[in-house]
């Protein structure tokens, strides 16, 4: 992992937060929500990546370089998870797949 890259994981995290909160605010205000799992998906999503956006930003306060490190590597690891749901979401989106 490149070093002190908590950087650049909360700004990603928290822009792709910022996506999936608009995704699920258009499920919900269109009724789209009750036809398929897409709301679930990205209600999922919003959860990993806030937790990852949590993470990154505790190892950039933090001033011990073991927990510094743990944040980090656990808020990368978080964040993949989170890249791979939104991916499912704009897949199933695209394709209009109802689950």
């Amino acid at each position: 992992m490149k070093p002190n890259s908590s950087h650049s994981i909360l700004n990603t995290s928290s822009n792709l937060l910022g996506f999936c909160l608009v995704v699920l605010t258009s499920l919900k205000i269109t009724k789209y929500n009750q036809t398929s799992l897409i709301d679930e998906l990205t209600g999922v999503a919003c959860i990993v990546l806030a937790l990852s956006s949590f993470l990154s930003f505790m190892s950039i306060r933090s001033n011990n370089q073991k927990k510094i490190n743990r944040f980090e590597k656990f808020a990368d690891n978080i964040f993949i998870v989170g890249l791979i749901c939104v991916f499912l979401i704009t897949f199933a989106i695209a394709f209009s797949i109802i689950f």
